[in-house]
């Protein structure tokens, strides 16, 4: 009997899913894959990473719904060509669905998957479902993409109709799904992993937090952030839903939803930016400090600058680190260090949970000057500045530095002013060099 595939991703959810709805509403039934990549995993350096542990879970919770539907997740483990090869010997397969993801590596994964079933006569779907708006959707009058977001999303809300928000109704055809006994999911053994014991986000949206999101989301001793980003990363909670609950509770929070979207068609649009490169290339020319020694320091959390040192803690610890305090201590390795930020995107990379590659990329360059911001290169965090506004009682501080008022808490390793007069320097030079 001829089935279809869907290969989920970065979509771990059974409602609302693009692609899935496709699939159910073909002539086939329909047998659901996950790949552990061995591609991606072979990479990853912790083997109790947390990401693999949430992966897991929600596969798990995936393979529970389908049991009770008398159907079975496959889940296997190797390379995507491998896979393939595997289920076209043990089906007679038409088509295969999936959700089209924007990364470099996924773009020529699916380009060989295509190649590979294109050559069977089997076709490959891929649907819209992470974002709202993709690729060359929204762009300028001339047809030419976005580089500054404020624009872009003033164009992109303009866009906006209730029709791109509705959930699609999946359950309506799960009968739809192939019917066989439980495959049991590999161990984490199998996949080479241990299961890692940190805390993972409800998926549940804090419509609380989303109404005071506006006053609050700047400080970082409150819960004033969503912690979404980790299940809109690996697809367990649908774009379409939180984009609906933003419009109803906080424009603030929508615009947060935009720049996921932003980031994205930034990645898709100039691919560089995903392959070690400048946004804007003058910034490529930069003269940046390679200390070991300094990056150290920032990795540990141990510069001397309180509200640096408890960001780079918390996410050392939990996987995750609050927004502003990204933006703290990414400007304080790129500017105050002149240490590239290529190496601060790859660490982040390796300790978040909620990691993405176009939006960790975008904030990285960002915050270095050198990616889409509208604002000159000479804006430089200076960080005691910040703490008196989103930590002035030093609650944050306090909680991942608590040796703070201890001789044991290093001094600072590098002076503010310095720091600042060096950055300007070396930065006019690189870009009036090359521009």
């Amino acid at each position: 009997m001829p089935v279809n595939i869907m290969w989920f991703r970065r979509d771990l959810r059974l409602t609302d899913n693009a692609a899935l709805y496709h699939a159910l509403k073909s002539n086939s039934a329909i047998v659901p894959v996950f790949i552990f990549d061995k591609n991606i995993l072979d990479d990853l350096e912790e083997k109790d990473d947390s990401r693999i542990t949430f992966i897991y879970r929600a596969l798990e919770e995936m393979q529970e719904q389908l049991v009770s539907i008398k159907s079975s997740l496959e889940v296997y483990y190797g390379t995507p060509a491998e896979v393939f090869k595997t289920l076209l010997k043990k089906y007679t397969i038409e088509k295969v669905f999936t959700n089209t993801d924007y990364e470099p590596y996924a773009n020529k994964r699916d380009k060989e998957i295509q190649q590979l079933l294109k050559e069977k006569d089997i076709s490959f779907h891929s649907y819209k479902d992470q974002v709202i708006f993709e690729k060359k959707e929204i762009v300028k009058d001339n047809d030419e993409p976005y580089t500054v977001f404020t624009p872009y999303s003033k164009k992109w809300k303009a866009a906006l109709t209730e029709y791109l928000y509705k959930a699609y109704p999946t359950k309506k055809y799960f009968d739809n799904f192939y019917k066989q006994k439980e495959v049991k999911i590999p161990s984490y053994k199998t996949i080479g992993f241990t299961e890692s014991s940190q805390h993972m986000p409800s998926k549940s949206l804090d419509h609380d937090v989303v109404k005071n999101y506006t006053g609050d989301r700047d400080f970082p001793a409150l819960h004033g952030t969503t912690r979404m980003g980790v299940h809109l990363r690996f697809g367990t909670v649908s774009i379409r839903k939180l984009i609906k609950d933003a419009i109803e509770l906080n424009g603030t929070f929508l615009n947060e939803l935009i720049w996921r979207d932003f980031f994205q068609m930034i990645l898709f649009n100039f691919p560089h930016v995903g392959q070690g490169k400048a946004f804007k290339p003058a910034y490529d020319f930069i003269k940046w400090r390679y200390s070991e020694r300094d990056f150290k320091s920032w990795c540990e959390g141990k510069t001397g600058y309180p509200i640096v040192d408890a960001g780079m803690r918390e996410l050392n610890e939990t996987g995750f680190m609050h927004n502003r305090v990204r933006m703290i201590t990414a400007s304080f390795l790129a500017k105050h260090l002149l240490i590239d930020w290529r190496w601060g995107e790859a660490y982040f990379a390796k300790k978040l949970l909620d990691f993405d590659l176009a939006a960790n990329n975008g904030g990285w360059q960002w915050a270095a000057g050198s990616g889409c911001d509208a604002a000159p290169y000479f804006r430089i965090f200076n960080p005691s500045l910040q703490t008196k506004r989103f930590d002035p009682n030093l609650e944050y501080i306090r909680k991942w530095v608590p040796e703070l008022d201890e001789f044991s808490y290093p001094d600072p390793i590098v002076e503010h002013e310095f720091a600042r007069k060096r950055c300007l320097e070396e930065y006019a030079k690189a870009v009036k060099a090359n521009n």
